[in-house]
């Protein structure tokens, strides 16, 4: 029996995000903070917002994994069907 998840292959997770994705916000949210207190700038705040919503994770997939897939299927990826019988 192991007491770490998926017997030390999966990726370090805080809360809800990756470690990853904590240093990406927080480094965010202080460029944000600096633009907006200095340059009245709203848009970095809300990007940082809006990315830290998009990367939470919940079973291993995050919101922003499923646009990509979504994306990728019906967008970009191209679709063979093949008709006909099994010989």
């Amino acid at each position: 029996m192991y007491i770490y998840p998926d017997n030390l292959k999966s990726r370090a997770t805080l809360w809800l995000w990756q470690l990853r994705d904590i240093g990406i916000i927080g480094v965010g949210l202080l460029i944000s903070v600096f633009a907006f207190v200095q340059l009245w700038l709203l848009p970095p705040i809300v990007i940082t917002t809006l990315y830290a919503f998009l990367t939470i994770r919940f079973d291993d997939i995050s919101i922003l994994d499923f646009i990509k897939y979504s994306c990728a299927f019906f967008l970009t990826k191209q679709q063979t069907y093949e008709w006909g019988y099994p010989k």
